[in-house]
C-alpha cells in the first residue's frame, strides 16, 4: 500500500448509527484484503483506478465512481486492479438502526455495489474526518455530522449497480452454524457443540464448511475469535486476560499461542503496535491536504 490515512474511533457517543473507523488507501498493484471478516459494517468507495471485490460466490469488477457495502462478520476478498490499481476511502459503521439506514438508500446483503458522482463532496467529509481526529466532544459530534452527510449525499445520487447472476445458495446448515458461532463465540464452545447444534454429524459439517466457506468449520471458529480478539485489543485497554476470556480462551497462554500463530505477534506485541499505528496516523492525519470546504446540506 502505497498512501494510507486512518482513523480509528474507539469511544462512541451515539447508538443509531456511529462512525467506527475511516480512512483512505491509495494501493498498489494487485494489493489485497482478505478473505476476512469484519466487526461492524464498512463502506468503500473508489476514487480512482479499478479492482476487484468478492462475496462468498460473487464477484464484482468495480471502478472510480463506485462503491460497495461490507457486512460485518461475512467473509469477503478485495483486491486492486494489476495496472490500474484504485485510490478509495472508506467508513466503518455500526448502530442500533443501520440497518434501516442503510435500506432507506437501498444498501443490503444483497445489494452490495453502487455509483455515486458526488467523489470531490465524500472526499472531503472522510477528510475532515481524519484531520480531526482527537476524541474532543466537539470532534465526536464533527464525525457523527459527516457520517450522517456522507448518508445524505448517498441517498441523493446513489445508483444501485445491477446485480450479477446469483450463485448457489449458501447451506442452509451453514448459515445456522455461523450464526451459532457469532453469538457463542465466547462460552468456549467447539465444533461437536456447532454440529449438535444444527443436528448433523461432524463429518458432514466439515464437508459443508470445505465446500461453502473453503475452510473448516473449526478454522472458521478461530478466525472469528482472534478477529474479534484483534478488535479488543486495538479498541480497548481490557487486560489480555480479560480478551481471552471474552472470545472463549479460558486459559491466556493458549490464547497467546493461537493469536500469534494467526497474526505473526503476541498479542500484547499486537497491542503495542496498533498503539504506534494510531499515534503515527494521528500524526500523518494532521498533514492531510485540504479537500475542501464541506458540501451544502
Amino acid at each position: 500500500m502505497e498512501d494510507s490515512y486512518v482513523l480509528q474511533v474507539p469511544d462512541r457517543k451515539f447508538s443509531d448509527l456511529y462512525l467506527c473507523t475511516c480512512g483512505y488507501s491509495k494501493c498498489e498493484p494487485l494489493h489485497s484484503f482478505g478473505p476476512a471478516v469484519r466487526p461492524h459494517f464498512l463502506l468503500h468507495y473508489i476514487l480512482e483506478g479499478q479492482g476487484q471485490y468478492q462475496v462468498g460466490s460473487q464477484s464484482y469488477k468495480l471502478e472510480a465512481g463506485q462503491g460497495f457495502l461490507i457486512e460485518p462478520e461475512v467473509r469477503t476478498f478485495y483486491q486492486a486492479d494489476s495496472h490500474a490499481p484504485w485510490t478509495y476511502l472508506w467508513v466503518g459503521f455500526d448502530g442500533m438502526r443501520v440497518r434501516e439506514y442503510l435500506g432507506d438508500i437501498g444498501l443490503s446483503g444483497s445489494r452490495l455495489t453502487f455509483r455515486c458522482p458526488k467523489k470531490d463532496e465524500l472526499q472531503a467529509l472522510v477528510f475532515n474526518v481524519l484531520k480531526n481526529n482527537t476524541i474532543s466532544a466537539s470532534n465526536q459530534f464533527l464525525q457523527e455530522s459527516c457520517l450522517y452527510a456522507f448518508f445524505s449525499i448517498l441517498s441523493q445520487d446513489m445508483v444501485l449497480l445491477p446485480h450479477p447472476g446469483q450463485g448457489a445458495s449458501e447451506n442452509l446448515y451453514v448459515r445456522k452454524a455461523m450464526e451459532y458461532i457469532q453469538n457463542n463465540y465466547y462460552n468456549g464452545i467447539n465444533v461437536t457443540d456447532i454440529a449438535n447444534y444444527v443436528c448433523i454429524n461432524r463429518s458432514y459439517l466439515y464437508t459443508l464448511f470445505r465446500e461453502n466457506m473453503r475452510v473448516s468449520p473449526q478454522d472458521y471458529l478461530t478466525n472469528y475469535r482472534i478477529t474479534r480478539a484483534s478488535e479488543l485489543l486495538d479498541l480497548t485497554d481490557l487486560p489480555i486476560e480479560g480478551v481471552a476470556q471474552s472470545c472463549g480462551y479460558r486459559d491466556s497462554l493458549v490464547f497467546g499461542r493461537i493469536f500469534k500463530a494467526k497474526q505473526g505477534l503476541t498479542p500484547s506485541q499486537f497491542r503495542k503496535q496498533k498503539r504506534q499505528q494510531q499515534l503515527e496516523n494521528q500524526q500523518k492525519n494532521r498533514q492531510l491536504p485540504d479537500a475542501g470546504p464541506l458540501p451544502a446540506q
